[in-house]
């Protein structure tokens, strides 16, 4: 069984620029895109598999007729997405629904999500957090748009991972690039948007009663257990283990061989060049790589010098 090499898939945004290109080397359409949708079963960016028997595969065509890839997950839809993002200017004050509203409101999962902080600028800062105590008074202080007394900034640098669980009011800087990991949905509430105006000069929609309605009063700010396992010179950061996903670093300094914990495993490299080696077959990885780790796969080894984040599914 081969890894499952995937295509990227590239998302136009107004805040988006082109480090996907002067970073990673991809070939982008132009200087506007935001994301990179680098392993995905959804339907508004689906992966396709560029590599072995099933090439030209999309990823959800997969999760539905070949769920033995998956360890026969169960699950209507591939669960997870990861994404690359490059902040050339600040994202909306955003939050995203749990799955009950999610699923009732817009037929889809909720989104929970997590952020490696690939690159930031110096000075860069994220929304994270709220300060209003009671739903009453979330509500005025985004009627009155008090934006400096509701929102709670974090300087961030690189290196530094942060969980975002749905209900979560967040944004992402200008001048930062994220790894996230999320849960396999589209749904944004935007609650401001800096009163921006695109091309035509049309403001964005808001979704000023629906971020009400899903955000978590008063904010909660989710304590990680971050711990290290050292391997020879390489190590494994275990970042999260939640019942939507599992995250870890391969930190890869010569090699390191790793064994599967979860049904299937997504790969991206973030930083550095090196190999894997899967069943003796040897497959280049360079910044921007992503595949998937079918269920077959039980063990591989990865060698070179490269920044890995990886993640299974989690239990829920």
């Amino acid at each position: 069984m081969e890894p499952l090499f995937l295509q990227p898939v590239f998302q136009e945004k107004i805040w988006g620029g082109d480090q996907l290109h002067t970073v990673f080397g991809f070939d982008i359409p132009n200087n506007k895109i935001g994301e990179d949708w680098a392993i995905s079963g959804h339907p508004h960016g689906v992966s396709i598999v560029e590599n072995g028997p099933y090439k030209g595969w999309k990823v959800s065509d997969l999760w539905n007729e070949h769920r033995e890839l998956f360890g026969n997950a169960e699950g209507d839809v591939f669960p997870l997405l990861t994404k690359i993002l490059d902040a050339e200017d600040d994202l909306s004050v955003q939050v995203h629904p749990d799955d009950s509203y999610g699923l009732k409101h817009e037929g889809e999962l909720g989104k929970t999500e997590c952020w490696y902080i690939i690159n930031a600028k110096p000075g860069s800062e994220i929304v994270y957090g709220h300060n209003a105590e009671t739903r009453e008074e979330l509500a005025e202080m985004i009627k009155d748009e008090r934006w400096d007394d509701l929102l709670r900034r974090v300087p961030v640098k690189k290196g530094d991972f942060f969980y975002v669980p749905s209900g979560t009011i967040h944004a992402i800087g200008k001048g930062i690039m994220i790894l996230e990991t999320q849960q396999s949905s589209d749904t944004t509430y935007r609650v401001y948007d800096y009163d921006r105006k695109d091309d035509q000069g049309n403001t964005r929609e808001l979704h000023i009663q629906q971020s009400i309605d899903v955000t978590t009063v008063p904010a909660i700010s989710p304590e990680l257990e971050i711990s290290e396992s050292k391997k020879g010179t390489s190590s494994v950061i275990t970042y999260l283990k939640t019942d939507f996903f599992n995250v870890y670093e391969w930190d890869v300094v010569g090699e390191l061989t790793l064994k599967k914990e979860g049904d299937y495993t997504l790969v991206t490299v973030v930083e550095g060049y090196g190999n894997l080696i899967v069943d003796g077959q040897t497959y280049e990885m360079k910044p921007g790589t992503s595949c998937i780790l079918p269920a077959q796969i039980t063990e591989w080894k990865v060698e070179g010098e490269m920044k890995i984040i990886a993640s299974t599914p989690g239990t829920k």
